[in-house]
């Protein structure tokens, strides 16, 4: 006789089962370890009545060589099913155990647990509960430079733990806002995303990056008409280094088809001479402001071997 297991996401809302763990809740006896179980109230509306044991490995183990048993694990039971597992190899006849998946992660779900934890800790920490939109905007700055800089450093695996960190983030001001939370923001780059491809998600057709972008940037003309804005610089942030923001003025100004005259003899002294070293970048098709941490980078690495030296 087998032993199933029907397993179930706690990121998934409970009472949604697969129709394959429908019919094994009904094919047996259903025991569990766990009162609380989220799933037991959706299984007694369904007339399944769960029986709630002692979390005995071997006892299981045992019942199962006899009759079909249905074990319903929570969410912390790997350790128990893998003593099960020892348990119903070291007798004579081991009964088959058979893993049914009831509920189980899509990609994505783990931002939920994002979501709940941050919850928490914004009710729970003092220090998370304290934080303003204007507290948190230097720890936003501080995490997307630390990923930039591990892209730069083609270090990926520390890749994965800045980005969580930048995610973090995302979260925090969605959870500290008022008038918003996490699903308005996820919905909004959504229909964002789906608007700005009627390439992939319509019915236009575009063959190359090129096209796209021309797409695309005809979608945002409009939407900034929609919005009542009327210059291309519209939405450009100011705050972004003075490199960056110069280049993408430019960038912006050129696309609307403003004459290169206006990029010449901008400011006074250093700034002009910088001003133009970003137009002569672009035009030569580089990024001024990664040409300079380029640069950085390399007198840092100078410095500290200069520094071994002096020791």
């Amino acid at each position: 006789m087998p032993l199933i297991v029907v397993t179930t996401s706690p990121r998934v809302a409970p009472g949604l089962l697969s129709h394959q763990a429908w019919q094994a809740l009904r094919s047996g006896p259903v025991l569990t370890a766990s009162g609380s179980h989220p799933q037991l109230p959706y299984l007694a509306e369904a007339g399944i009545e769960v029986e709630v044991v002692e979390p005995d490995p071997r006892a299981l183990a045992v019942r199962a060589v006899g009759e079909t048993v249905v074990w319903l694990p929570d969410q912390d039971g790997e350790d128990f099913m893998r003593a099960v597992g020892h348990a119903a190899v070291a007798l004579d006849e081991p009964p088959l155990i058979e893993v049914v998946p009831g509920s189980y992660d899509l990609p994505g779900a783990r931002v939920l647990d994002l979501v709940a934890v941050m919850d928490r800790l914004r009710t729970e920490c003092p220090w998370d509960r304290k934080q303003t939109h204007e507290t948190l905007v230097p720890y936003l700055l501080e995490e997307a430079y630390e990923v930039l800089e591990t892209i730069e450093q083609g270090d990926y695996p520390a890749l994965r733990e800045e980005l969580g960190d930048l995610l973090l983030q995302v979260v925090f001001h969605a959870r500290v806002a008022e008038g918003f939370d996490m699903d308005d923001v996820a919905a909004g780059i959504v229909e964002k995303l789906v608007r700005r491809h009627p390439h992939v998600f319509g019915s236009v057709r575009a063959e190359s990056a090129d096209e796209v972008n021309d797409n695309w940037e005809a979608i945002k003309a409009a939407e900034r008409a929609a919005k009542g804005r009327e210059s291309v610089l519209d939405g450009v942030p100011m705050g972004q280094p003075a490199l960056s923001l110069a280049a993408q003025l430019m960038r912006r100004a050129g696309r609307a088809g403003a004459p290169e005259s206006l990029s010449a003899a901008v400011g006074q002294g250093v700034a002009r001479e910088l001003f133009d070293l970003v137009r002569r970048a672009a035009e030569a098709g580089l990024d001024a402001e990664a040409e300079l941490r380029a640069a950085a980078r390399s007198y840092r690495e100078r410095v500290r071997a200069w520094e071994s030296t002096t020791d």
